[in-house]
């Protein structure tokens, strides 16, 4: 029978005491039988055992328990830690810890901290009013073309994206198996489009999408080199007339960089069939070809020298072979040197590098009747070192205003080519829509464009608030929701104070300090009047209306802004 009362308080006092006791001798600790007096025995070995493992119990406890009281605790969250979480990233967190979806991660004095994981930021509210910018910018030139948008899961079965990256399938993120299919997070958002396009049998479509990918890649935060990061993708699939589609994506990118003011910019073009012609001819061994393809694309970040060393000692190139193609990838200029090459006395007699000059040359001539020749540049070095691409391919690159010190410029802000087989490796029956796209790094635009703006001086405001509604007296809140009901209901931008009686002043200065255009204020006279005044700003001008104008008044304004 269980001991209730008096007697199993006693029993705990006990208990605790005996076992202090051997904590602070560092003796063992017993339980002796205790005497007992006749008629009691049972009751005393009842006693004895309960006492013995409440005595037990709590040196289990104590021992498992760690020496820290909850004061010692910066963070007072009383995190529990398992004998496998060994550097107590996955601890479990307070009630009070909101999701537990901030990672968290040990300072130098063995402190949890709050933080991001690797290669990941957060934006505030600033940052965002410059990213939308951009944004902005890039959707009103996809939509321009006439590009229709869709979606896809962030995750894809591992198979769908394995052998489409060549060297950079390492950067996958892989998902834990849990049960069920192998799932890996998107690598970039041509794969899955070219995925949907197969499995929804499409022909031919005009897509854009916005969205994040996931690279396990060292970050460059500076330079807009990031771990998860927004793409921005424009693809047309179908069969077509050559180079019309490729040269609309090499306008597009002229356009978008345009807007945005970022400086000179260069777009760079090459052509697979080229660089696999100048292997062939050189004497690269056609297995070879995208692993030396790879090695080319370093050209951008790494000396001629270091990727000569890495084709010879890790492609097992021979240095003569090397050597001749170096000859090559150092060609850089306009579109004379395509004449130049196409008549080399080497490539003359490679069919793939002849039918590349031709599409390059084509490419060259719609592009000046589309206006963005001028930013063309033809380049050997240029390479793209994702294996799925098969034809044109083009890179666009700021050629000034980059101050990122030590981690240097932020490299290419814009990609893509032609890919035609892509969407053939889903089909059931190997049918092939041919596919050409591009891909802007909105991080990298952002980094510039802020950098622009700040040195500039140029503030981006945060919030998009068109009017804010003050009110000049006490005991007005009503008439304050009123107006502002009236204008949500019109479809304007406004807000007012949360207080029941907020100074004037103020809500005049908010109004100024987050660059809200229009102030509509009323008092008690403007109330029994019917009328509202118009503040500007800026100017800090009023104008008295009558409150059935307010709509009409409000949006002229706005649109001589």
């Amino acid at each position: 029978m269980a001991l209730f009362g008096p007697a199993r308080r006693c029993l705990v006092c006990i208990s605790r005491a005996v076992m202090m006791a051997g904590k602070d001798s560092h003796l063992a600790v017993c339980v002796t039988q205790p005497s007992v007096l006749p008629g009691t025995r049972g009751l005393a070995c009842k006693m004895d055992n309960q006492l013995s493992d409440l005595v037990n119990k709590e040196l289990k406890v104590d021992v498992a328990a760690p020496n820290k009281s909850p004061e010692n605790d910066k963070a007072g969250n009383h995190s529990k830690r398992t004998e496998n979480d060994k550097d107590g990233n996955h601890s479990k967190g307070s009630q009070n810890e909101k999701g537990g979806s901030q990672s968290k991660g040990k300072g130098k004095s063995g402190k949890f901290v709050l933080k991001t994981p690797k290669g990941t930021r957060d934006y505030g509210p600033m940052e965002m009013a410059y990213r939308r910018e951009v944004f902005n910018v890039i959707y009103s030139v996809f939509h321009m073309h006439g590009a229709v948008q869709i979606e896809t899961p962030v995750f894809e079965l591992k198979d769908v994206l394995t052998g489409k990256y060549g060297e950079d399938s390492k950067l996958i993120y892989d998902l834990e198996d849990q049960g069920g299919e192998i799932l890996s997070l998107r690598y970039d958002l041509t794969v899955p489009f070219a995925r949907y396009v197969a499995m929804n049998k499409i022909d031919n479509i005009k897509r854009y999408h916005v969205a994040r990918v996931y690279r396990r890649d060292s970050p460059a935060m500076t330079r807009g080199r990031y771990r998860e990061f927004y793409q921005c993708d424009f693809d047309i699939a179908g069969q077509f007339d050559a180079m019309i589609p490729d040269a609309e994506c090499v306008q597009l990118v002229h356009q978008v960089l345009s807007k945005l003011g970022l400086g000179e910019f260069t777009i760079k073009i090459n052509h697979r069939k080229i660089l696999d012609g100048v292997f062939g001819s050189c004497g690269v061994p056609s297995e070879k070809f995208r692993p030396i393809c790879s090695a080319v694309d370093k050209l951008d970040k790494s000396p001629w020298e270091e990727v000569r060393k890495e084709m010879v000692d890790e492609k097992g190139l021979d240095e003569e072979v090397a050597d001749k193609i170096g000859n090559y990838v150092k060609l850089s200029g306009r579109e004379e040197l395509l004449e130049t090459l196409a008549n080399d006395e080497l490539l003359k007699s490679s069919p793939s590098a002849q039918a590349g000059f031709a599409d390059l040359k084509l490419l060259f001539q719609y592009c000046k009747s589309l206006g963005c020749a001028e930013h063309l540049v033809f380049d050997m070095g240029l390479a793209r070192g994702l294996d799925y691409y098969t034809g044109v391919i083009y890179e666009a690159v700021l050629t000034a205003g980059q101050n990122f010190g030590e981690e240097g410029p932020v490299g290419s802000v814009a990609g893509g080519g032609r890919y035609d087989g892509l969407v053939g490796m889903f089909d059931p029956k190997k049918k092939t829509v041919p596919c050409v796209g591009l891909s802007f790094g909105i991080e990298r635009l952002f980094t510039i464009y802020e950098q622009k703006m700040r040195a500039e001086s140029n503030k981006v405001r945060a919030t998009q608030t068109e009017v804010f509604v003050v009110t000049a007296c006490k005991g007005m809140v009503h008439e304050r929701l009123k107006l502002l009901g009236l204008l949500h209901e019109a479809g304007i931008k406004a807000e007012g104070s949360y207080k029941n009686n907020p100074k004037i002043l103020n809500q005049l200065q908010y109004a100024e300090d987050n660059k809200i255009p229009l102030v509509a204020l009323i008092g008690e006279s403007e109330v029994e009047a019917g009328v509202v005044k118009i503040r500007d700003t800026v100017t800090r001008e009023e104008t008295t209306i009558k409150r059935e104008e307010l709509v009409e008044t409000v949006r002229q304004k706005l649109g001589g802004l």
